[in-house]
């Protein structure tokens, strides 16, 4: 089992990066891949977990370890899997899941995409109380400034950050629901406008 892998990301894209390490260039499913944006052909450490189906060998990374501890801890839960977890992880609101699931708040987690009443009230029953001790830390990748410049069309960034949503799970409903009040925000980048985005799909 690999804990992490450190090499240059080579490919972003709104479903995985591509981290070449010694030659050999590892597809990793990540929760936002444009936060990964400033490390662009750049060396870069990625913590990651692998998944092996009959049919695929899976990777799935991390920015830092208490991500992929939470990570973990998500899919341990009975209905919740990689895909599912790693949504979760994509608003990076770590400390309004860790309240959510303490104070027993179902409703919020229902809005997370593949998240039904029945596994939100089974990760009330499975987390609750077991969270505290993950410190989350902002990823390596939120801390550094995004540099703007060479920056695709506005245009281009937020068709990238919508398609993004939809990897995640969101339904083309809930994507168009949002798309008119992304067109009129001052985000410069796919990762600002999918920021945004996750943000505007966990209000009511």
């Amino acid at each position: 089992m690999y804990e992490y892998i450190k090499g240059n990301i080579t490919f972003i894209s709104p479903y995985y990066i591509v981290l070449e390490a010694y030659g050999i260039g590892y597809q990793i499913a990540v929760a936002n891949p444009f936060s990964y944006s400033p490390f662009y052909h750049k060396e870069t450490q990625v913590y990651v977990y692998q998944v092996i189906r009959d049919d695929a060998h899976l990777l799935y990374g991390f920015a830092t370890l208490e991500e992929k501890q939470l990570f973990l801890k998500l899919i341990s839960v009975s209905g919740i899997g990689p895909k599912s977890a790693l949504a979760i992880m994509a608003l990076e609101d770590h400390g309004g899941l860790v309240y959510a699931i303490e104070t027993e708040d179902a409703a919020y987690l229902t809005k997370f995409p593949g998240v039904g009443k029945k596994t939100a009230q089974q990760m009330i029953l499975d987390l609750q109380g077991k969270l505290d001790e993950l410190a989350m830390t902002p990823s390596a990748a939120e801390q550094l400034s995004q540099d703007t410049a060479g920056q695709p069309a506005a245009n281009d960034v937020l068709a990238e950050a919508l398609e993004a949503l939809r990897a995640l799970g969101y339904s083309e409903r809930e994507v168009k629901r949002i798309t008119k009040s992304l067109e009129q925000s001052d985000a410069a980048t796919t990762d600002g406008y999918l920021r945004q985005g996750l943000k505007l799909l966990m209000k009511k």
